[in-house]
């Protein structure tokens, strides 16, 4: 189990198409997060920023070279322990807005 683990987050990274795709889907939810804010509904779209940084961190993770390995396993494990927080606080932290 532990060498599944270390392949899949400390594999190649996938190149730069995913890589761009990931930070598209970032951009995206900038975007989103912008307009809720400038709708005046801001205060429910904090989630979106957990979106954004876990995207762009899996995007650049993806983007880098094949010989960083380490330094993409460490942004992709960045980018799950992100997201695994917005997760945590929209179960946990009564009233967090969604």
């Amino acid at each position: 189990m532990p060498s599944t683990i270390r392949d899949l987050a400390f594999g190649e990274p996938a190149g730069r198409v995913y890589g761009t795709v990931q930070l598209c889907g970032a951009l995206a939810f900038a975007g989103l997060y912008v307009y809720a804010r400038s709708a005046g509904s801001g205060s429910g779209s904090s989630w979106l920023l957990f979106m954004v940084a876990g995207a762009a961190l899996a995007g650049v993770a993806e983007s880098l070279p094949t010989d960083l390995r380490r330094v993409a396993g460490v942004l992709r494990i960045a980018a799950v322990v992100t997201l695994v927080g917005l997760l945590i606080a929209v179960l946990f932290l009564p009233g967090y807005p969604v």
